[in-house]
């Protein structure tokens, strides 16, 4: 049985049931829940690791410059994003995910800088949002493969971003939260609102 209070057992069941929905296919995305705020410590996947396979124990530590401090394994380039939206926006994890529709939006709406959303309940999951009627704004942030530099670049749009998520342009969706359970819930939303929108793309007139 699943235990929230134990964080290597809840982290680990999440990045494998966020695989089984196809969003974090072969190694891609990665996953952090803080453990600790001082000093900081993550608890997340590996680098370069299958995420359907991750176990409690295979988890690493890693600290507030990405270095690992406990466990095996490497941490991933884009922790460095992790810790920028955590320093920013004080999340208790981040989830990042490659799921195909959320890739492909977020190249086309790269130009335009955002994807809104509006009229659909399910808007209601996201924090803060009370109303269907709320129009929803999810930022696209060009990608870099400096993860330094990407980084830095994203930090200070995030005091502006609501406080759920951003798309990084052809790589897909980040999402956070103030419980690791807040930001899977968010990346649930998120993603529901992503494939609607395709859906609603694919139904317009050309």
């Amino acid at each position: 049985m699943l235990s929230s209070s134990d964080p290597r057992q809840a982290l680990s069941w999440v990045i494998q049931d966020l695989h089984k929905r196809g969003w974090a296919t072969g190694t891609g995305g990665n996953f952090s829940l803080v453990t600790r705020r001082d000093p900081l410590r993550l608890l997340m996947a590996p680098s370069g690791v299958d995420k359907g396979l991750v176990q409690p124990d295979e988890l690493i530590e890693v600290d507030a410059k990405s270095q690992v401090v406990t466990g095996n394994g490497k941490a991933s380039a884009e922790t460095l994003l992790h810790l920028a939206i955590i320093q920013q926006t004080g999340a208790a994890s981040v989830l990042h995910t490659h799921s195909p529709i959320a890739t492909l939006l977020s190249r086309r709406a790269e130009v335009t800088g955002a994807i809104a959303f509006s009229g659909y309940e399910m808007q209601k999951g996201l924090e803060g949002i009370t109303t269907h009627e709320t129009e929803v704004h999810l930022p696209v942030f060009p990608n870099d493969q400096d993860m330094a530099a990407l980084s830095q670049a994203v930090l200070p749009q995030l005091q502006a971003a609501p406080p759920w998520g951003v798309l990084i342009a052809g790589h897909g969706l980040y999402a956070w939260g103030n419980s690791l359970f807040a930001a899977r819930r968010h990346v649930e939303i998120l993603e529901f609102l992503l494939e609607l929108h395709y859906r609603e793309l694919t139904l317009l007139p050309h």
